[in-house]
């Protein structure tokens, strides 16, 4: 069984004696850094020098500097640039300031165990390592805490580390509000393999490739694209809140007869052997590295091949239905990025 620590288990106190720098301020930097200040952390944000979050550091009222001067001021560190970038920032200005230190003068913190995992940062027996890992987006992390709630966690210590560690890790915990809804112990390999996969299998790819293949077959067969995108996408959130909320149990529950029991008799159709074959081969491949390797190496190539699926998954039938009727639906809040995929 899994060990879930929570708020009557961290002592607050052991973050708040600390300074804590935080690298970076996109979409979990600036929840980390707020929700910190707002638990009474001393908070710094480093970021590149004329970088436009710092702007946006700034207009929160968070102390703002370089990642090399944040991490010269430090005794914590949370690295949260994207993963292919840590290794450069940690080697050209992290490294300089934590390594040849006193054992336990200095911590570093991910809330990914990419870099760790695979060996791209390797830190010295005399930095001490934790994770981190809020299980939501970064704005949820905000929200849910600003509201008085938090989202579960993941933690977890490099081995070698200080025993003492794992207390300051559950304390940042605590001030980021993960405590407040549950944190499990687990391991850098274990939340790097499983959050990768999650995301390939389930959560982004698969779930990409299941709604785009459910829209085509029916517009194929001659239904209308926006009948098929109601069916095949916007009502997909209806489903997963139930599950949020109760399991599959509840969403079983919740539908009619008929869709629980197509889903029964479906589901093993649609994710038969091959599919279950590949997920298995795509476990293989993040456990062995296949994937962080052909990842890194796709990154100091240039992102060819990246940047040209983005664009083709933004200009896809699906993307221009579901942004006309998307329009119809101001409730939504809807939001649309640009054609070649960058953010708004």
């Amino acid at each position: 069984m899994a060990t879930i620590y929570y708020d009557r288990d961290a002592d607050l106190s052991l973050i708040r004696a600390k300074k804590v720098g935080i690298v970076g301020y996109g979409s979990q930097g600036h929840a980390h850094a707020l929700n910190l200040r707002d638990s009474g952390v001393e908070v710094r944000v480093g970021v590149h020098p004329g970088s436009r979050r710092a702007g946006a550091a700034r207009a929160a009222g968070l102390p703002v500097g370089s990642v090399e001067e944040i991490a010269a001021w430090c005794d914590v560190l949370m690295v949260l640039a994207p993963d292919t970038a840590q290794a450069k920032i940690y080697r050209d200005w992290i490294a300089p300031h934590f390594e040849g230190k006193a054992p336990g003068a200095k911590t570093l913190l991910f809330a990914h165990g990419f870099n760790i995992h695979y060996k791209t940062i390797e830190p010295p027996a005399s930095v001490d390592v934790g994770l981190i890992a809020p299980k939501a987006p970064g704005h949820r992390v905000r929200e849910t805490y600003a509201e008085g709630g938090g989202v579960p966690g993941l933690i977890a210590v490099r081995e070698g580390s200080r025993p003492e560690v794992k207390a300051l890790v559950l304390s940042y915990a605590a001030a980021m509000g993960n405590t407040r809804a549950g944190v499990i112990e687990t391991t850098f390999s274990e939340e790097t393999e499983t959050d990768l996969f999650g995301e390939q299998a389930v959560l982004c790819g698969g779930a990409s490739a299941l709604i785009q293949a459910g829209f085509q077959t029916l517009v194929d067969a001659g239904y209308q694209p926006e009948v098929a995108y109601f069916e095949c996408l916007h009502e997909l959130k209806l489903i997963v809140d139930l599950m949020y909320r109760g399991g599959l149990k509840y969403m079983r529950f919740s539908v009619s007869d008929t869709a629980e029991w197509g889903d029964y008799v479906a589901g093993d159709k649609v994710i038969g052997a091959e599919s279950k074959a590949a997920m298995k081969q795509l476990l293989a491949d993040i456990q062995s590295g296949a994937f962080a390797r052909e990842w890194i190496a796709e990154n100091e190539t240039g992102r060819a091949k990246f940047l040209a699926a983005r664009r083709a998954g933004a200009n896809a039938p699906i993307e221009a239905v579901g942004a006309k009727l998307r329009k119809m639906m101001p409730f939504l809040d809807p939001i649309e990025v640009d054609p070649d995929g960058s953010q708004p």
